[in-house]
């Protein structure tokens, strides 16, 4: 992949990421304790099942943020090692990543082999 190509794929990534963590920001996530998110200013009127249910998808919308905050880092990292001549390169053994993979996973820092071990069990 020639570098405006992965260019390209990298600012449309980091474009799509951008956009769904506003979605996030939206929602104000940040701005209310698990309470106020709630919307009950008392939760004596409200069934536990449903406090639960309501306290799963909002845990289960900070873990999609964090997973979008850290894709997008994982993302302006990759546009630095382009900048810097070291995009598509694996960080552990030097070899270059095969395009496939990069289309696949354009921030990718590991060849295939590499990714592997790492997500290996220990």
């Amino acid at each position: 992949m020639d570098a405006q190509d992965a260019r390209e794929h990298l600012r449309s990534e980091q474009e799509r990421l951008q956009r769904l963590h506003a979605g996030f920001d939206a929602e104000h996530l940040h701005d209310e304790s698990g309470g106020e998110s709630l919307g009950e200013v008392t939760h004596a009127d409200q069934h536990a099942a449903d406090t639960a249910s309501e306290t799963f998808e909002r845990e289960k919308d900070f873990s999609i943020l964090e997973l979008v905050e850290t894709e997008l880092g994982e993302v302006e990292r990759a546009l630095a090692r382009l900048d810097e001549g070291t995009y598509g390169i694996c960080d552990a053994c030097g070899v270059a990543i095969g395009d496939a993979r990069l289309e696949a996973l354009p921030a990718a820092r590991f060849c295939l082999d590499h990714q592997q071990q790492a997500e290996a069990p220990r």
